[in-house]
């Protein structure tokens, strides 16, 4: 047994800023300003939101404390901050993705570091640090799940391996040791949850359960800070993670390189507010519509090859042609590939198009099929479009979405993107938030930087 479980556990206690590569640093921060403003539009925005708060009041849940809710005007205790901050910036699914693990790593891992890195007084540079160890840590875990074999089995791997990844961000800030962070790991495997069932109805679970994940980590830090005795061996043992979340677990994936290659820097952004799965057809249609001048009335078919992620999450038929929620818009490629062929974009402000009779049409021509051709690869993001009009067929294959660590935006484009979302609810304060985000490890006490996000 290679004891994956201590061996994060010894590198989350021993990272120091200094250890991190400057390119990795800055990619971090990046994709920390790129998930708040998410978190902030969310706020305002996002329908389930009313209700996350009215159960905080109803349970007496929502009283003041030492951490930020991002596009909000007062502050929460920790652990109900990071659920807040894990369900909002998860709430647009405009938020990161890491290919190979299938998880969006920002959701969890970010909010359990703001909470507790303003609950302690901690500096950016701390800030920054435990970010970059929780990323490291759930984005390895969720390697090792197999994020095909956990996506089979109706799992949710920002959720499972989430919770890890902010138990590590809060355990770092915590100052805790390997052995207490081995205990907070062993809390988190009992908390790791997360049903793809949302994909029915488009129920709202999904960015709960992200906020949950976020909230839980903030709680088995805690545990762990206060003598809680959690179990070992909690990823690869008997009863595991790996063993209990997966048939094809690789654990070895946990570990390699460790320290030496950062996922982080395999982490990509989206251009899209909707599943991964979609990304890279709705580049490939916008494309193949600009490039051939095309009118939805020239289109008599689309055809769209997904890999099998793609097909399960996005794809079918019978339940993604007409959704009639935003959670069903979000996971629908023949909503969002319609949107994008009938008018050359794909924006937030275009959920108002659900339900619209021209895009209800042009769906109807959409098929969604497995593509072999995009299984085996080392990203599953792949897609292959076929538009086949009055003059014949136009076919391409886009290997990855745009975002991705190749194409990853430059600094303008991600302020931008980050000030789109923020601007309408904190107005003249996004600016100043997006440059406090990027140039965090400046600050003494986080908090100097996170006030800046209260409304």
């Amino acid at each position: 047994m290679a004891e994956e479980t201590a061996t994060l556990a010894a590198y989350v206690a021993n990272l120091r800023f200094e250890d991190i590569p400057q390119e990795v640093r800055e990619r971090a921060k990046a994709l920390t300003l790129d998930f708040l403003g998410s978190a902030i539009r969310a706020r305002r925005d996002a329908e389930s939101t009313p209700s996350l708060f009215k159960t905080l009041e109803a349970l007496a849940l929502d009283s003041s404390g030492e951490s930020t809710v991002f596009g909000d005007s007062r502050t929460f205790t920790p652990a109900i901050a990071a659920l807040l901050n894990g369900a909002l910036g998860h709430s647009l699914d405009f938020d990161d993705t890491h290919a190979d693990s299938s998880l969006h790593p920002s959701a969890p891992v970010v909010p359990a570091a703001f909470a507790i890195g303003e609950l302690v007084g901690a500096s950016g540079r701390e800030v920054l640090t435990a970010i970059v160890a929780g990323y490291e840590v759930c984005c390895r875990i969720g390697n090792a799940l197999d994020p095909t074999s956990h996506y089979a089995r109706g799992f949710h791997p920002t959720a499972t391996a989430g919770t890890y990844g902010a138990a590590a961000a809060a355990s770092k800030l915590f100052g805790l040791s390997r052995d207490q962070i081995i205990a907070a790991f062993g809390v988190a495997g009992s908390q790791a949850a997360g049903s793809l069932q949302f994909l029915v109805n488009g129920a709202w679970n999904k960015r709960y359960q992200v906020g949950a994940s976020a909230m839980n980590g903030v709680i088995a830090a805690t545990l762990a800070r206060n003598d809680f005795v959690g179990a070992t061996q909690s990823i690869e043992g008997k009863h595991g993670l790996l063993v209990g979340y997966s048939d094809n677990p690789h654990p070895e994936k946990a570990v390699a390189d460790l320290g030496k290659v950062y996922e982080t820097m395999k982490i990509g952004v989206k251009p899209y507010p909707s599943c991964r799965y979609t990304h890279a057809a709705l580049d490939a249609l916008i494309a193949l519509r600009r490039e051939h001048n095309l009118t939805p009335d020239q289109i008599k078919r689309v055809e769209i090859g997904l890999h099998r992620n793609g097909i399960t999450l996005a794809g079918d038929p019978a339940t993604k042609r007409h959704p009639k929620s935003v959670v069903g818009g979000q996971f629908s490629m023949f909503f969002t590939g319609a949107v994008a062929l009938d008018q050359g974009r794909f924006g937030w402000d275009d959920y108002a198009r659900l339900g619209d009779a021209a895009v209800d049409a042009l769906a109807d021509k959409f098929d969604v099929v497995q593509d072999s051709r995009l299984e085996g690869r080392t990203h599953p993001f792949g897609a292959r479009v076929s538009i086949t009009t009055e003059d014949g067929v136009h076919e391409r294959i886009h290997d990855d979405p745009s975002g991705e660590p190749t194409t990853f935006p430059d600094a303008s484009a991600m302020a931008q993107k980050f000030l789109t979302l923020a601007r309408p609810v904190l107005n003249g304060r996004a600016d100043q938030l997006a440059d406090a985000i990027l140039s965090l490890e400046r600050f003494d006490r986080v908090a100097q930087a996170t006030q800046l996000g209260r409304q």
